[in-house]
């Protein structure tokens, strides 16, 4: 695509557009403050849900069924058009195979086809790198983000900027119905009961920490939370250092044990024994549900029922599931889901956690300030029920519009189809990487348990040499130890280097890498 045509662009509206489907209404509502304590000052202004935005989005069956809806406000930047339907059938319509040595790959993506389409809503592939192509494979880091969701932050920049929960005034009411809109969007996005149980934050690091943050309080808190020398905590060695530092910083404040689920040669978990590491002692279990570096999808079931069976809590970092496969966190069964909103077309400044509301009410504020109040004297301070009470201070109100608005075109385009496109291509691509002399990939070598990510290192030549080189002919990967440096220490590397896909990742895309990478081999290997 070029910068000067865009007649042929998916144009998605991202705005006032729902799904006709039975209501259903946001959840309990709790009381706001405490008994006894003086209300010198009590807040008015919370930040309104509208139920019709949850009756809305709750039910979600496609772009196809969806309804629009008049806005409330004339905005002359506005798109009218219905979205489009794109990926909703297979998009690589042959699984790539090995027939008599030589790779049969899928159909390519040409321009007029539904992936090229799609690709045509990313202006940034319109772009060169060093005088190539773009060949953005670095998705599992970040995602790019298509014009529709660009376009919905700019609009609101633009007509409907103003703070929530601060004002009664039009365009005050706006934002906030905005900002709620979006928080209504991502629950139904997960299969949440109520948007209530949707926390905004600012990414999955700040989600998790949140939630660490609630154990090993006073003794006076809630005893699911209570944590103390001879308790434990159980993670994987496969963890995203976010889902691993936090709950070191609070085993060396409390005095409680951390101890992990070890990892397979092929980059599994090692659930041999799970019975004897989960125990009595166990007060939670926090895993990643797809690794960010070895690209393992983890089985969720059996370690949930076994944390079920001794009462612990159970946390998910989703941030590789959410943004590449349907995810419903009732059918997970796990007490908390954490995901982030700039590696599923959002922008960056964004996440979620997801709650249930029975243990997010007990949960004690993780910052203080404007917004999570309910009344304040010089004595003392009541708070406000959940999710507000977790979202202290002016947020970020733009990014959760741009996230809402990424739900939408993540919806429009359908996840099964998102999930069926990534399984094809890193079907195609271990298949094409494995011709490459000298080139070892780590995690399972079976795509169907893994997700489109693959972490490879190539014999005799220093990752990031490997990464400049292929920055040199426009492929742009990631290299390092991807924040889960266990996992480099496991398998005896000092780093890997790493290609990601997404929705907009080609067949072509997986060529050039492989070319590159058997060309960096000849030279340097």
């Amino acid at each position: 695509m070029t910068g000067g045509t865009d007649n042929h662009l998916i144009r998605i509206d991202l705005t006032n557009k729902g799904v006709a489907g039975k209501p259903v209404g946001p959840g309990q509502r709790y009381p706001v403050g405490s008994a006894g304590l003086p209300t010198s000052c009590t807040s008015t202004t919370r930040r309104a849900r509208p139920e019709k935005a949850w009756t809305t989005y709750r039910t979600r069956k496609g772009a196809g069924e969806e309804q629009r809806r008049e806005s409330r406000v004339t905005d002359p930047t506005q798109r009218t058009a219905a979205p489009n339907l794109i990926l909703r059938g297979t998009v690589n319509r042959t699984a790539p195979t090995q027939e008599g040595g030589s790779l049969t790959r899928p159909d390519p993506a040409p321009p007029g086809s539904e992936i090229g389409r799609l690709r045509a809503d990313f202006p940034i592939f319109g772009r060169r790198v060093h005088g190539h192509p773009l060949v953005y494979l670095d998705s599992a880091s970040t995602s790019q983000i298509p014009l529709p969701v660009l376009d919905r932050m700019r609009r609101h920049e633009q007509w409907h900027n103003g703070n929530v929960g601060r004002a009664v005034h039009t365009l005050g009411s706006e934002a906030t119905e905005a900002y709620e809109e979006a928080r209504a969007k991502v629950a139904a996005f997960i299969g949440a009961r109520s948007p209530d149980e949707i926390v905004f934050t600012r990414n999955t690091t700040e989600a998790i920490n949140l939630v660490a943050h609630a154990f090993g309080g006073p003794s006076g808190g809630d005893q699911r939370f209570r944590l103390g020398p001879g308790d434990e905590i159980v993670v994987s060695e496969m963890e995203h250092h976010s889902n691993l530092v936090p709950w070191q910083l609070l085993c060396q404040r409390t005095g409680a044990t951390l101890r992990w689920i070890g990892l397979t040669d092929d980059g599994r978990l090692d659930l041999s024994g799970l019975d004897e590491l989960i125990n009595e002692c166990t007060r939670l279990v926090s895993y990643v549900h797809v690794s960010n570096i070895l690209g393992t999808v983890n089985p969720t079931r059996p370690i949930v029922d076994r944390a079920r069976a001794v009462g612990a809590i159970t946390m998910l970092d989703a941030s590789q599931s959410v943004p590449h496969m349907p995810v419903d966190v009732a059918a997970l069964d796990v007490d908390f889901v954490a995901f982030t909103g700039h590696k599923m077309c959002g922008p960056t400044g964004i996440g979620a956690l997801w709650g249930r509301a029975d243990l997010l009410e007990v949960m004690p504020p993780f910052l203080a300030g404007g917004g999570m109040v309910g009344t304040v004297s010089m004595e003392g301070t009541a708070f406000v029920p959940p999710p507000a009470r977790f979202e202290a201070g002016t947020p970020a109100i733009t990014p959760a519009v741009g996230l809402g608005a990424a739900v939408d075109y993540l919806s429009a385009v359908g996840m099964a189809a998102v999930h069926r496109h990534e399984q094809q291509l890193t079907t195609y691509a271990l298949a094409a990487l494995a011709e490459v002399p000298g080139l070892r990939v780590f995690g399972p070598t079976d795509p169907a348990h893994r997700g489109g990510t693959i972490s490879f290192a190539v014999q005799g030549v220093d990752p990031t040499v490997v990464g400049r080189q292929l920055d040199a002919v426009g492929v742009q990967v990631r290299v390092g130890r991807h924040c889960a440096g266990p996992v480099c220490v496991r398998y005896g590397v000092p780093a890997m280097a790493r290609a990601s896909f997404y929705l907009y990742t080609t067949t072509d895309d997986v060529d050039a890498l492989v070319t590159a990478l058997a060309d960096i081999r000849r030279r340097f290997g």
